[in-house]
């Protein structure tokens, strides 16, 4: 009978420690599968128009190895890492085109779009072109378009993100302001660098909401922008480039490294 007993407690404890080492295993198993892969969705902000040192296989959508994703990416090294941000991306392209490489092994994603869809390029044409009455109808159009029509635009990305990787943990970027006031500044009237500015807080604003409302994350670019504006003698910005449009009012690589990487790390 002594005997018995001490073989049932043996026979108990070796059984427990099996227990204990097969919950050790899953958990390291499933610390093992966690989802760590980092995908780079958005328009000519993420894909790092401006910056330079372009990718040759991305052709036309421009992306550089100084724009924020792939910044982030050299620095945390994810697990995989996809950039699929393209110029001149509005929501439509994201969905055609950006999302292949989301699945649930992706543990993060950034992504900036709206700007494109929101007219950002005609807005800058018609205000350096027309006279400041154009330029402000100009942008109070495109002010009810992100009323009207944005919202449901991001909507439906926004979905598409999370249906495909649910694990996600997803930040949303916006634009910086475009100008420092109250400066001596050759080109736009200060009615117009104003108005500018706050068509840009106005589409933020929109994209702050879309994105809390899906459970996201929005990273503010604007306080790193702060003192380096256009006009302010220290611009992270492209201004107004004859000799090369594309890369107009866009970061520049210290735009991206200083002012979109940090905005993506602190919502990372």
């Amino acid at each position: 009978m002594r005997r018995s007993r001490i073989t049932a407690y043996v026979t108990s404890l070796l059984l427990a420690a099996g227990a204990a080492l097969t919950g050790a295993t899953s958990a390291q198993a499933s610390q093992l599968a966690a989802p760590t892969g980092y995908v780079a969705l958005g328009d000519s902000y993420s894909s790092g128009v401006g910056s330079g040192n372009y990718i040759s296989s991305s052709g036309d959508c421009k992306r550089s190895t100084k724009a924020y994703p792939s910044l982030w990416a050299a620095a945390h090294s994810p697990s995989s890492f996809n950039f699929t941000a393209c110029s001149g991306a509005r929501t439509g392209d994201v969905l055609a085109n950006q999302l292949t490489p989301l699945s649930s092994a992706t543990g993060l994603v950034s992504i900036s779009v709206g700007g494109n869809d929101a007219g950002f390029a005609d807005v800058m044409t018609t205000c350096v072109l027309q006279s400041d009455s154009t330029c402000l109808a100009r942008i109070n159009t495109a002010k009810g378009y992100v009323d009207s029509t944005l919202p449901g635009q991001l909507d439906t990305v926004y979905d598409a993100i999370t249906s495909r990787a649910p694990a996600a943990h997803v930040v949303v970027l916006g634009y910086p302001r475009f100008y420092k006031l109250g400066q001596t500044c050759l080109g736009l009237s200060e009615a117009k660098r104003s108005a500018i500015n706050g068509a840009s807080d106005y589409l933020n604003s929109a994209l702050a909401k879309r994105a809390a409302d899906h459970g996201f994350t929005f990273g503010d670019v604007k306080p790193a922008f702060t003192g380096h504006e256009l006009c302010s003698g220290s611009s992270w910005l492209h201004s107004l480039n004859l000799l090369n449009i594309g890369e107009s009012y866009h970061p520049t690589a210290a735009g991206q490294s200083g002012g979109y990487l940090p905005a993506l790390t602190g919502a990372a």
